[in-house]
């Protein structure tokens, strides 16, 4: 049986390696080839900056990283139901759980580290599921929760240990699951952009200023496409069904609200009034770069995001299926990263792994100033939710 997995396993990876996908779409959010680029000087200098990285370092990074993307979901299918997680190591490299030891060969020959752990990520998922439908007990000293693969167990972020155990106690599930963690602060949503901004030119791109009557300020994820209709992502709590978005310094209507949802998920559609033409980029002072998909990157990859003011900030993907516990409500499915957030700012603005979208600021913990974390929506659920196609370079 060892000897069937790991031949299965090679070859799979190598036909995964070699054959080009087709433009990302709710059902195929893998987008172009993945392959990352002579990286643009401004995303090298943000990881440099951000995660103490020499050039050759930050290259060297994302090179491991646009393997990774393209291995990881080929080798989470090949282990089906024994699948414990994902994550890249300190040095680079994929590692991906099971808790069948046979699959240790396959994983190996897949090209990825393996190790064997003693929970399913599936187990761990409908853990945090029953937590998730129990979120109404949740008192305000709980802050959120999540999966975290690498320690193989359900994390309770909470400000002190009585208010998460309690929380876990009044859900119902196993406490032998859970791990508390001190959370100093609540997380709170983004909210408006600070400054004057603003579309021009009847393009829109990934990064852009655009704002909602009586509403305030926000930023344009990523360009999409139903069908024939042009528009584009962002935060749901930037506005809801029939608000009209407006751009440019005079306040041009540029589309309207097709769908939102926030809290529960946090994402929302506009479509673009004519005269108005989507790109496939994001631009942040320094640079425009190009979105060729929206393959997930694993945990531990490296992750920016386009600020319309400061530029790139970068830091790396924590955790996935993370629930945030915000004062409007739980949001859950969000992903955890170590950008350092700034409240009240940058609704809707767009992260990405090398070329590849990941989703839309939602909220965050602390500032740039003090550290913290920074939450986003990921790009391929409200892909899936609205049928939209994304639009790529």
């Amino acid at each position: 049986m060892k000897a069937i997995r790991t031949a299965t396993a090679a070859a799979v990876v190598a036909l995964a390696l070699t054959s080009t996908p087709a433009p990302a779409t709710a059902s195929n959010p893998s987008g172009a080839s993945g392959r990352t680029a002579a990286p643009p000087s401004d995303l090298v200098g943000a990881l440099r900056r951000d995660l103490g990285l020499s050039a050759a370092q930050a290259e060297a990074r994302l090179a491991d990283e646009a393997r990774a993307r393209r291995l990881e979901p080929v080798l989470r299918a090949g282990l089906g139901e024994r699948f414990g997680g994902s994550w890249l190591d300190d040095s680079g490299s994929l590692v991906v759980a099971t808790v069948d030891a046979a699959d240790v060969a396959s994983i190996k020959a897949g090209g990825a580290r393996a190790t064997v752990v003693v929970r399913t990520l599936a187990a761990l998922d409908a853990a945090k599921d029953v937590l998730d439908r129990a979120a109404g007990l949740a008192g305000p000293g709980v802050h959120g929760w999540h999966v975290d693969v690498r320690a193989n167990d359900l994390v309770v972020l909470a400000a002190d240990a009585a208010s998460g155990a309690a929380f876990v106690a009044a859900a119902g599930v196993d406490p032998a699951l859970v791990r508390i963690v001190h959370s100093p602060a609540r997380p709170t949503p983004s909210a408006e952009v600070p400054g004057s901004g603003g579309l021009q030119g009847g393009v829109v791109r990934g990064g852009d200023v655009f704002s909602v009557r009586n509403k305030g300020r926000c930023v344009v994820a990523f360009t999409v496409r139903r069908g024939t209709t042009d528009g584009f992502l962002t935060a749901g709590r930037c506005g809801q069904k029939g608000d009209v978005a407006l751009g440019g310094y005079l306040g041009t209507p540029i589309g309207v609200f097709e769908s939102s949802s926030f809290p529960v998920d946090d994402y929302a559609w506009v479509s673009l009034y004519p005269g108005w033409t989507p790109r496939g980029t994001v631009v942040a002072p320094g640079g425009e770069r190009p979105i060729r998909g929206a393959r997930p990157a694993p945990v531990g990859s490296s992750v920016c995001q386009a600020t319309p003011s400061g530029g790139w900030r970068c830091g790396t993907i924590q955790q996935y299926n993370t629930s945030v516990s915000y004062p409007e409500g739980t949001v859950t499915g969000l992903v955890r990263t170590s950008v350092c957030a700034q409240p009240g700012s940058l609704a809707g603005a767009p992260f990405v792994s090398g070329d590849q979208a990941q989703g839309m600021t939602s909220g965050g913990t602390g500032n740039c100033a003090s550290g913290g974390s920074t939450y986003f929506q990921p790009v391929t659920e409200a892909l899936s939710a609205f049928g939209l196609t994304l639009v790529t370079s």
